[in-house]
C-alpha cells in the first residue's frame, strides 16, 4: 500500500537553501524530503484508490485560485513537537482553504493537530540544534505565487517523490 503526501513545493532558490541548511545542521530526513508546505500528511492508500485521489485532487485544483505565499521568520511546535519551522506571513488562509479542499473525499481525515501551514526546517532533533535553527532562520524571508500542488509517492530508497502536479484555478 504507498504512501502518499500532498504538498505545495517550495520553488528555487529557495527550496534548495533551506533543504541545504536542515541537512546542515543534522536533520538527516530532509535529503528525501523536498521542501514543502504540507496540505496532506503522510497517509497510506490502497492501489485500487489512487484513481479515485488522482481525480479528486484535479476537482480540488480548480476550485481554489492562485495564490501568494511570503515566508517570514521562525516558530516551533515545542514542547507539544520536537519541530521548528519557517512562518507564512500571507498565504495561510489559502493554504488552508486548499488543505480543506483537498482533504475531503477519497482523503478525508481526521488530523491529529489543527492544520497550521508551515515549512519545516528542523525536526526531532535535540533542544539546543532546535533552537539554533530558531535564531539561525530568524531573519529568513521570500515571497513567491502558487499556482500549483503536488501528489507525492514515497519510495523507500529515493524518499518523497512528486508523481502529478496540480494547477490552480
Amino acid at each position: 500500500m504507498p504512501t502518499i503526501g500532498v504538498a505545495i513545493a517550495i520553488p528555487e532558490p529557495w527550496a534548495t537553501e533551506l533543504q541545504d541548511y536542515r541537512t546542515s545542521i543534522g536533520d538527516a530526513t530532509a535529503t528525501h524530503i523536498p521542501t514543502h508546505i504540507t496540505l496532506i500528511p503522510p497517509t497510506e492508500v490502497a492501489d485500487s484508490d489512487l484513481d479515485a485521489v488522482t481525480g479528486h485532487l484535479a476537482e480540488a485544483s480548480a476550485g481554489v485560485d492562485p495564490f501568494d505565499i511570503h515566508l517570514r521568520g521562525t516558530g516551533t511546535f515545542r514542547p507539544v513537537s520536537p519541530v521548528v519551522f519557517v512562518m507564512l506571513a500571507e498565504g495561510i488562509s489559502a493554504c488552508e482553504l486548499l488543505a480543506d479542499a483537498v482533504r475531503r473525499g477519497p482523503l478525508a481525515m481526521d488530523l491529529h493537530f489543527p492544520y497550521h501551514p508551515h515549512v519545516t526546517i528542523a525536526h526531532h532533533l535535540d533542544d539546543a540544534t532546535l533552537d539554533r535553527a530558531f535564531d539561525e532562520l530568524a531573519t529568513f524571508e521570500c515571497r513567491f505565487p502558487v499556482g500549483a500542488f503536488s501528489l507525492y509517492v514515497h519510495d523507500e530508497r529515493a524518499g518523497w517523490q512528486p508523481t502529478h502536479h496540480y494547477e490552480l484555478g
